[in-house]
């Protein structure tokens, strides 16, 4: 098969192409995410700040797993030097000296995979092993996509010609509470043996492995509209670029259950304008089809009832896998930074902010500056009920300050709920999200120039430098 080249438009032909264990996951979400990745890369949107911080943490969660299994040799060969990868893995194979082998390379079927944990089990006679197949995950549990990962995994592994007692999945155990010195890998991982349910799912592997690499083949990408395949399991890189000459108003941008935009394609309709009146909507949907303002006579009212001074407070926090400080569990909230934009009666704003910059617990002196900062008077006005959750469970940490935060709970006082039932703008596209409220409701103050922009790139970059420092200081 040809490809017009997209320079001269002479023909390019496609040979067969070896596939790896992400690619055939990206061709399980969708063929023309796969064929893209493969002959089109430079189209994918580059993963921001938090999706990085996310893949950091998980390359960091399966090093660390690696300490669990004493003995173990790491296979050095690079990803991209695959025949010395898979040949320094059979030599390790072979060794029954070793208990276990990290990023062992294997290949069958035209598929390269490297394995997180290969563990041997036991040696039988002759010398032959038999092994423990591990895939090392820095999520809380066993999902769908985890049983497909490990389930080309164990294809290509049995052909390649090993026996396999076990395919298993290592997470993080949510459970598992740090308290000081070194952590517990016995108690911060959960290995589950998924065996039965990886082996119902290799069975589809032959079959979609062909159709793959026959879609590989052809000299154009396969035909597929953008939908909700696009975001599960995962956020398709490419969704910019298939989504690039949708019209502003596109049927796929009504917010909400997504039935009964799949309905409305069914008949035609492909923008929200062209949506029936008589359609059955929810109150955001229905806004989004009306696009108007709108105003609830209510409001003005409402806004009159706050006290000054009117402190905006927004709060970040970093959730790491790994647990650093004493009483802490994977993925509990820390907190690390917060903005306080104290607005005055007579109109001036004070802008008072605290960011923990160290690698010690910021949790105290987090604590100590923002009750300082809020003061005993005003409401104080958050956008969701994040921040009071967060005090709530800080309170819990430092009864000390029960008395202070029970105060400043009193003083909340939340936008996002007052937004919701009392105001609409067209610009909101359905989102109350801040990102989308901001620069509707304030044009010339857009999301790009908060203090703290909500979760994303300053959770993704405070959550790094936490995690190497912590390294480099040696808590």
């Amino acid at each position: 098969m040809t490809m017009a080249d997209a320079h001269n438009g002479s023909p390019t032909t496609f040979a067969p192409h070896r596939l790896s264990k992400s690619k055939y996951l990206s061709g399980l979400q969708c063929h023309k995410r796969l064929y893209l990745e493969i002959h089109q890369p430079a189209l994918a949107t580059p993963p921001d700040a938090s999706t990085q911080a996310i893949l950091d943490m998980g390359t960091e969660i399966g090093i660390l797993a690696q300490q669990r299994f004493r003995g173990g040799v790491l296979v050095k060969s690079g990803f991209r030097q695959r025949e010395a990868a898979i040949a320094e893995t059979a030599a390790l194979l072979q060794d029954p000296k070793i208990p276990a082998i990290f990023e062992g390379a294997f290949e069958y079927d035209g598929v390269l995979v490297r394995v997180d944990i290969i563990e041997r089990v036991q040696i039988g006679e002759g010398g032959s092993s038999s092994w423990r197949l591990i895939e090392v995950k820095s999520s809380t549990r066993v999902k769908d996509i985890h049983l497909d990962d490990l389930s080309i995994q164990s294809y290509v592994v049995l052909g390649a010609g090993l026996r396999l007692d076990a395919t298993c999945l290592m997470h993080i155990d949510t459970g598992y509470l740090y308290q000081n010195g070194e952590v517990d890998l016995q108690a911060l991982f959960s290995i589950e043996d998924v065996s039965e349910a990886v082996t119902d799912r290799r069975g589809s592997v032959p079959e979609r492995l062909a159709a793959m690499k026959v879609l590989l083949l052809e000299s154009q990408a396969p035909k597929i509209e953008p939908d909700q395949h696009c975001h599960t399991p995962y956020e398709c890189p490419f969704w910019a670029h298939c989504t690039k000459e949708k019209p502003k108003r596109w049927i796929y941008h009504l917010p909400g259950k997504k039935e009964i935009v799949g309905q409305l394609v069914r008949r035609g309709i492909m923008t929200i304008d062209d949506i029936p009146d008589d359609t059955r909507l929810s109150d955001v949907q229905r806004k989004v089809k009306d696009n108007i303002e709108w105003v609830s006579p209510e409001l003005g009212r409402i806004l009159r009832s706050l006290n000054y001074p009117i402190h905006h407070l927004d709060a970040e926090t970093v959730m790491l896998a790994l647990p650093r400080f004493p009483s802490t569990r994977p993925y509990q909230s820390l907190p690390v930074q917060w903005s306080n934009h104290i607005e005055l009666e007579s109109g001036e704003v004070v802008h008072q902010e605290f960011l923990h910059g160290e690698a010690s617990d910021p949790r105290k002196r987090w604590v100590e500056a923002l009750i300082e900062s809020l003061g005993e008077t005003g409401n104080i006005v958050v956008y969701s009920a994040y921040e009071e959750s967060l005090i709530c469970q800080l309170a819990e940490t430092f009864p000390e300050f029960k008395s202070a935060f029970k105060a400043i709970v009193k003083r909340l006082w939340d936008l996002l709920p007052i937004i919701k039932n009392h105001y609409y703008h067209p610009a909101f596209n359905g989102s109350y999200s801040i990102k989308s409220v901001l620069p509707a409701v304030v044009p010339s103050l857009g999301y790009d120039d908060l203090a703290i922009q909500a979760g994303g790139q300053a959770d993704g970059g405070i959550a790094t430098r936490v995690e190497r420092e912590s390294r480099e200081s040696g808590t």
